[in-house]
């Protein structure tokens, strides 16, 4: 074969070649989106981790997925941290159950930050792991292990996570089964999950206190509201991620058992990979703490309702400005709360904020949770079948009733998309 045959041979091949790759369907574009999250916060001391559970020990927590996929991240937080975080070795695997620190040994995976095992996390931070293969279920169970030598100056973590979490000795990032761990219900150091999803897909955060974070859900039963959102977005064929960004305790203004909404709203709402939409359910701790600790003065209670508005306005403004829709959420009744004892003058202020919640157009739409739960014969109070018992926290069917009233017609799309992003 001369020189001409042997470039007209390389030619013809590079052309069949590059031909054939034209007809080839090009793979989907993705993105991140976050299918798992917690809000973080300073644990109280009596939530705490011991000093002894984070030395040469490893921290073994089930988080429950809202997406499925075949590829997925996971965020490690120093957030409150006053020193860098070490991790020497962190892996995830499908949890064999909720509840139980047995993972199915095929599908464990090393975690990796930048192709290495461990990895410190600077004082305020947090940090992406590589990306990792692992083929999961929506609702699926992750197991993701954190192994450390020594304990953080300062722990950040999550105390309400109504999910158990294991604690053992040595390094068992890899350990299949755990005959001995200790088990806390507390998440540290976990920011979120995210997987690679197709471009047309979103997330929604829910925000808000102690109601949102799932006080009257079961531990390990993955139904705390905004689960069961997630349920019923695939049931009804519009899968969403979900993140539940509760605090319980939270409050809109003042910072409370963790950061005030006002300071967490970039980090725990704004921050989340492919988030569109928000669901914010905040405000009785405001409107209960003025009336067991303060005043309920008229011009004290005035202001109160004033700055929450403020700030509703100041929460919407910055979440359209990042292409997020905001869905308000009425605050329920509390009416029966032995540790607010409310009085008329702080019902009236619930009832005067919901309508303004319901009826001032500064959201993109409208979660009517107090419609939901209230009595109707006694509207200052939870219905009883719906009530935790406390008067304040609403039960199982309560957390059912609420994630049945979020419209999900407002989670088809958000006007305020593409604004703000690059």
């Amino acid at each position: 074969m001369n020189n001409f045959s042997r470039m007209l041979a390389v030619w013809l091949g590079l052309a069949l070649a590059t031909g054939l790759a034209a007809g080839a369907p090009a793979p989907a574009p993705t993105h991140w989106v976050a299918s798992w999250g917690a809000a973080q916060q300073v644990p109280e001391p009596h939530n705490e981790l011991p000093p002894q559970s984070w030395q040469d020990a490893t921290l073994r927590q089930l988080v429950h997925t809202s997406l499925g996929g075949e590829r997925l991240r996971v965020r490690i937080s120093n957030a409150f941290g006053t020193e860098p975080l070490a991790v020497d070795a962190a892996g995830i695997a499908l949890a064999r159950a909720a509840g139980d620190p047995a993972v199915d040994a095929t599908s464990a995976r090393p975690l990796t930050f930048d192709g290495r095992a461990a990895v410190t996390i600077p004082a305020g931070a947090e940090y992406y792991s590589d990306p990792v293969t692992m083929a999961h279920a929506p609702g699926a169970d992750l197991a993701i292990s954190l192994y450390f030598k020594a304990p953080p100056a300062r722990q950040t973590g999550h105390p309400g996570s109504r999910a158990t979490s294991f604690v053992g000795g040595g390094n068992r990032v890899g350990a299949a089964t755990w005959d001995d761990a200790t088990s806390v219900e507390h998440w540290y150091a976990l920011a979120d999950v995210e997987v690679a999803a197709p471009s047309a897909m979103r997330a929604v955060v829910a925000v808000g206190d102690s109601i949102t974070d799932g006080n009257g859900a079961t531990t390990d039963g993955n139904d705390r509201w905004p689960d069961l959102l997630a349920r019923r977005l695939r049931a009804a064929g519009r899968p969403m991620g979900v993140v539940n960004a509760g605090i319980g305790g939270g409050r809109m203004l003042r910072d409370g058992l963790g950061p005030n909404l006002a300071a967490r709203f970039e980090r725990d709402v704004l921050g989340r990979a492919g988030v569109s939409h928000a669901i914010v359910l905040i405000g009785v701790n405001d409107l209960g703490n003025l009336h067991r600790n303060v005043s309920d003065d008229p011009a004290v209670r005035a202001q109160l309702l004033a700055d929450l508005r403020l700030a509703f306005r100041q929460l919407v403004e910055r979440a359209h400005g990042r292409g997020v829709c905001v869905i308000g959420g009425t605050i329920a009744p509390y009416g029966g709360s032995d540790y607010y004892k409310p009085g008329p003058v702080n019902e009236a202020d619930r009832r005067q904020l919901n309508e303004w919640i319901r009826t001032s157009g500064t959201f993109d739409a409208v979660a009517d949770f107090d419609a939901a739960l209230r009595d109707p014969a006694a509207p200052h109070l939870l219905r009883k079948d719906l009530d935790k018992g406390d008067g304040l926290h609403p039960s199982a069917a309560g957390l059912r009733a609420l994630a049945a009233v979020v419209p999900l017609d407002a989670l088809r799309g958000c006007r305020h998309a593409g604004r703000g992003r690059p």
